[in-house]
């Protein structure tokens, strides 16, 4: 975004969205603490997963809630794009099976075309279309994806659960 740019507060919907991020990265925090006695069996894939979700999660309440249109933002906003893309990318290699796909990779995908248009909107000082994809990546892609990380099956919850 340009310098010009009007720094806009967050709404209530921004200030939740901030506040569900630091939910979400608690309950992955104690999951992963939980599992200590299992982080040598797990993959390398897996943990640059949890890697990149956990620099997302905590980056989304300070892109949400502090001023916007900064030099500090952008570079915040980079890493928070980056660590988006890498988590899905890299959740591409996340299956139970080898090329066996399960419906939350659709998020993925998802996630893997909006996070350029996010990045082309705000450098093309589109706020609306840049606050409209944002809002749409925490939701689907981080918090959604993130809910379904948790049932007892899979590794987060069997940390966190059992």
């Amino acid at each position: 975004m340009s310098s010009t740019v009007k720094s806009i507060a967050p709404d209530r919907l921004e200030k939740l969205l901030g506040a569900l991020a630091l939910v979400m990265l608690g309950f992955v925090g104690v999951a992963v603490l939980k599992g200590m006695s299992e982080w040598t069996n797990i993959p390398g894939v897996i943990w640059l997963h949890l890697l990149t979700i956990v620099v997302a999660l905590a980056l989304t309440p300070v892109l949400l809630w502090k001023r916007r249109g900064t030099p500090g933002h952008r570079a915040l906003g980079y890493a928070w794009a980056g660590a988006m893309f890498l988590t899905a990318v890299d959740s591409l290699f996340v299956t139970t099976k080898p090329g066996h796909f399960s419906l939350i990779h659709i998020l993925s995908v998802f996630t893997i075309v909006m996070v350029p248009v996010l990045v082309l909107a705000a450098r093309k000082g589109n706020v609306a279309r840049h606050r409209r994809t944002v809002r749409g990546l925490i939701i689907g892609a981080l918090l959604i994806a993130g809910f379904f990380t948790f049932p007892f099956d899979r590794l987060l919850g069997h940390w966190l659960f059992g």
